[in-house]
Formats: C-alpha cells, sequence, structure tokens
C-alpha cells in the first residue's frame, strides 16, 4: 500500500487506534499506540518520536531521541486489539540526520536484501522458518539472593500421568513420543488450528501445523518461505498471534529452547535459497540435486557456522537444546537424510523450485531479522570464496567410532562461545556495510554482561544436589 492507501483502508476498517510495531536489538517486537486522527500522509516520512535509550542495545540516555517511521507495506488490522486498531512495522531513524539507524535490526535486513542485488549473484533470498515452540498450562519462576527455582507443568506432561486429576484420563505423550499421534494424545490440536486461523485471516500462508517430538505440547507451524525481509517480519506476527492466542485459550506459549530436562527441545530450522529473474538458482547436478552455486553457499554457512550460532543461537539456553541426542543438529556437516547434521537437503520434491538448504541448528529465540541477514552473508560469502563444503556426512554420526566422530566439527557448546567465535570471525557481515562494527560490538557487551555473566554469577539449583553435603 501506499501512505495514501493506508489512509483510505484506515478509513474503511473505522480504525481508532494505530499500534507503530517495531524490533529490539535482543530480538522482542515493542510498541506504543497513537490516535488514528495522528497518522497522515506525512507520517510516512516524518515518523513519530520515542525515547530510544529505554530500548535495549540501543542509545545513551544523552542522545535518547529517535523516530519511528511507518513501513505503509506492513499495514494490518490487529486481530487481538479490544477496538479497531491498524498495526504498521516501523523502521528506526535519527531525527538529525534523517538516516536509518544501524542498530535497527529492520535495516541490517534491508540491508541484505540489497547487498544480494549488488553481488549480481541474485535477486532474492528465500527463507522458509519452522519456529517449534510449547503450550503450556502453568509457568512459575523466581530469583533471588537467597533462591532459585522454576517450574513448567501441561496437562499433556508425561510427568503427569499418576497425578490425580479427579479424573486422571491418561493420553500423555512420553518424553519424544508426540511426533505425532492423534486426539486425544494431542490435546493442542484445536488451538494450533485457531493459531492458523488468524495467521491466515491476516495474509500469513501456512503450509502444515502438527503436534512435535516432545512431551508437554510442543507445536510446529510452517510457513510458505518468502523473501529475507517479508518473512522475518511475519515470524514476529506469527510469535504474537502463537502467543495471545495460547492465552486466550488459559494455555502460555514460548518459545524458549530448552524448557523441559530430559526431552527434544525447540528449534528452528530454516530453508533458505537465492533466485534471480523469478528462477531458482540452487538446483542442479550435485549432490542432492544442488547447483555449485549451492554447494558453495552451503559451504560459507558450515564454515562460519561457529560465529552465526552467536546470532542464530543468542540465549544461553540455546545450548541446553544443542547437545548430542534428542535430534540436536550440533555436527557441522551436510547431509540429504541426516538429521544430526547442521545443514539437511530436503528431498521431498524434485521441482527446481523446492530446491534448498535447510540449515537446522538456529532456535526461535534469535533475531530473525539479524540471523536471517547473517545467513545470507555468510552462504554468499561461500559463493563469493568458493568454499567447499566437504564431503556429505550419510552416516548415523552418533553410531560412529571415536576415531571418526573426532573429525566431525560442531557447534559450539555456550553462547560464550559463540559469541569468542563471533569476535574472531565477523568480517564476513561487514560486507556492503549490512552489519556495523558498532552493532556487533554493542551484541557482545550486551549479550556477555546481560547472559553470560548474569548466568555465571548465579548459584544454579543443581548445584546444591552435587554439592551441599560435600
Amino acid at each position: 500500500m501506499t501512505p495514501k492507501e493506508v489512509l483510505e483502508f484506515a478509513k474503511k476498517n473505522e480504525v481508532k487506534m494505530v499500534d507503530l510495531k517495531f524490533m529490539d536489538l535482543p530480538g522482542t517486537w515493542q510498541h506504543f499506540g497513537v490516535p488514528v486522527s495522528q497518522l497522515e500522509e506525512d507520517s510516512f516520512e516524518d515518523g513519530f518520536g520515542f525515547d530510544g535509550s529505554s530500548i535495549r542495545g540501543w542509545q545513551p540516555i544523552h542522545a535518547s531521541d529517535m523516530l519511528v517511521v511507518p513501513d505503509p507495506e506492513t499495514a494490518i488490522m490487529d486481530p487481538f486489539a479490544s477496538v479497531p486498531t491498524l498495526s504498521l512495522i516501523c523502521n528506526i531513524v535519527d531525527p538529525i540526520t534523517k538516516e536509518s539507524y544501524s542498530r535497527d535490526p529492520r535495516y541490517v535486513a534491508r540491508k541484505a536484501e540489497n547487498y544480494l542485488k549488488s553481488t549480481g549473484l541474485g535477486d532474492t533470498a528465500y527463507f522458509g522458518p519452522e519456529a517449534e515452540f510449547f503450550i503450556l498450562d502453568d509457568v512459575r519462576f523466581g530469583q533471588n539472593a537467597n533462591s532459585a527455582f522454576y517450574s513448567v507443568d501441561s496437562v499433556e506432561g508425561w510427568w503427569n500421568s499418576g497425578r490425580d486429576e479427579d479424573p486422571n484420563l491418561g493420553y500423555k505423550p512420553r518424553h519424544g513420543g508426540g511426533y505425532f499421534p492423534c486426539s486425544p494424545t494431542d490435546s493442542t490440536a484445536a488451538i494450533r488450528v485457531e493459531m492458523v486461523l488468524v495467521l491466515e485471516s491476516i495474509g500469513i500462508e501456512v503450509e502444515a501445523e502438527h503436534h512435535e517430538v516432545a512431551t508437554a505440547g510442543q507445536a510446529e507451524i510452517d510457513m510458505k518461505f518468502g523473501p529475507l525481509v517479508e518473512m522475518s517480519d511475519q515470524l514476529m506476527w506469527f510469535k504474537y498471534i502463537v502467543k495471545n492466542v495460547a492465552r486466550n485459550n488459559g494455555k502460555t506459549a514460548t518459545f524458549m529452547p530448552k524448557p523441559i530436562f530430559e526431552d527434544n527441545g525447540s528449534g528452528m530450522h530454516t530453508h533458505v535459497s537465492i533466485w534471480k529473474d523469478g528462477k531458482p538458482l540452487f538446483a542442479g547436478d550435485r549432490y542432492g540435486g544442488l547447483s555449485e552455486m549451492a554447494m558453495h553457499f552451503m559451504g560459507g554457512i558450515l564454515k562460519h557456522a561457529p560465529s552465526l550460532c552467536a546470532l542464530t543461537n543468542p540465549t544461553t539456553n540455546s545450548y541446553r537444546r544443542l547437545v548430542p541426542g534428542y535430534e540436536a543438529p550440533i555436527n557441522l556437516v551436510y547431509s540429504s537424510r541426516n538429521r544430526s547434521a547442521a545443514i539437511r537437503i530436503p528431498l521431498y520434491s524434485a521441482s527446481p523450485k523446492a530446491k534448498r538448504l535447510e540449515f537446522r541448528t538456529p532456535d526461535p529465540t534469535c533475531n530473525s531479522y539479524l540471523a536471517f541477514s547473517a545467513i545470507l552473508m555468510a552462504g554468499l560469502d561461500g559463493v563469493e570464496n568458493r568454499i567447499d563444503p566437504g564431503e556429505p556426512m550419510d552416516k548415523n554420526i552418533y553410531g560412529l567410532p571415536p576415531e571418526e566422530l573426532v573429525n566431525i566439527p560442531s557447534a559450539p557448546g555456550s553462547l560464550e562461545e559463540a559469541l569468542d567465535n563471533l569476535e574472531a570471525d565477523h568480517e564476513f557481515l561487514l560486507k556492503g556495510d549490512v552489519f556495523t562494527p558498532d552493532l556487533i560490538q554493542m551484541w557482545l557487551e550486551y549479550k556477555r554482561e546481560n547472559e553470560v555473566e548474569a548466568i555465571r554469577l548465579r548459584p544454579h539449583p543443581y548445584e546444591f544436589a552435587l554439592y551441599f553435603d560435600i
């Protein structure tokens, strides 16, 4: 839509409020509202002022004034607002220079798309994320100087098979047994269907929904692939809708990768392909039906994967999932069917349009604008430098003898390790000014201070079981 069309759309839908949404650095949607009377055609250039110092990872307090500038192409009626509300996703602009803000994640994604076009290698990067999540019934946690705990519960939880539920009707999926029995074992089917219908009501095309492997309501809803910025926008709507539909049903949804011990965590397998002039470029006669370009793209991702993880798996909890077993894609190799490999080449369709890479390591706590941009930049570095991805790994990696296993590189074992890798290897992200040194430095500082050190300094509850009686 054009700005004029947005105003006509608002009038047609009798809009009362305008909700201005934008992304902070760690990856959470922020917003504020203005009455529709404040929205004019000039608003799409002049923007609306706000305090940038209160946004995580952004401005210092002495330079706090910022502008949110609505993108007219993102206009959608908010499906959860109590009054007719127009939602607009915004870009962040400096009020003095009118330049786009280097730490605005959406700006990074826009630059990544432009960089792809500037290389002449392609004009569109398509992404298809499979963001898994848990639908839970109760979540409690606390952290004080003298205590720490968490408790998550679900009527589906296997641990509740013996609980007095007056009556307990059984049908609790076992650990690793949620993929995917019918109702009544699958107790969240109706909620997932409602999520799908709300997604489709705002124009997001859904391909499938199902229960996932873990007990306790683990779920997956797959959206059709889309261009980088557009899919990043859609993923934020996806999370917003999943959380709000769950809440409206008296449940809660989390995209935290590993909320439950000894069961599969939630990943975000990310499908990616490059197209040019409406034609797919990843189909060819190499391994798995890939083109030479796709092989080199894959080589770039595998080479830079240890540093990519700082953006695609950006939480300390991410590395509770990235451990051997539980189908965790920790091995930095590729395969057509091996799901423990970091990259899989799906073989569901022989169509060239369906030929793509599936990077299985990321999880849904990532800031999608930054993560997708980083994946693209790593892959393009592979194409530009003709990086060989090596030989495929079609064996059962977990069944390999130690002398073979030692030669297989693996993903970082902690957020701290991933951040160290990013600090040492980020030149590929700086090409075309897509990422800036100042953004990389802020990301490292923020993550180390607010997450790595915060976790390191606190006693862990399990340490009492290990050490209290020593």
